[in-house]
């Protein structure tokens, strides 16, 4: 029983390395050092909503999770209400690109 715990543990574990994150940035926020920009954070705050959900699609009670969910949302729409004050066109691509509703 103890392995197959141990094996759980390590399916999900580390959903978003190193690499992921850096693949991330290099594609949404130019290069993987860009880790400040708007599209690159947005893309990694999509990601990790996109994670969260499947999570609790299998896990309906876990309250924490569906918590963090909303948070992660709401940092994420602040995110896209900044560049869309700031730059429109930044914001209708990055909309288009990772398939976000308005």
């Amino acid at each position: 029983m103890f392995d197959i715990h141990n094996n759980h543990l390590n399916n999900i574990g580390m959903y978003l390395t190193k690499e992921v994150k850096s693949e991330i940035f290099a594609n949404h926020g130019g290069k993987a050092e860009n880790t400040g920009s708007a599209e690159g954070q947005i893309a990694l705050f999509t990601h990790r909503i996109t994670h969260l959900t499947e999570h609790l699609k299998k896990n309906r009670h876990d309250y924490n999770t569906e918590r963090s969910l909303v948070l992660l949302v709401g940092k994420r729409r602040s995110l896209l209400d900044y560049l869309k004050k700031k730059e429109i066109n930044r914001y209708r691509e990055i909309i288009k690109v990772l398939g976000i509703r308005k």
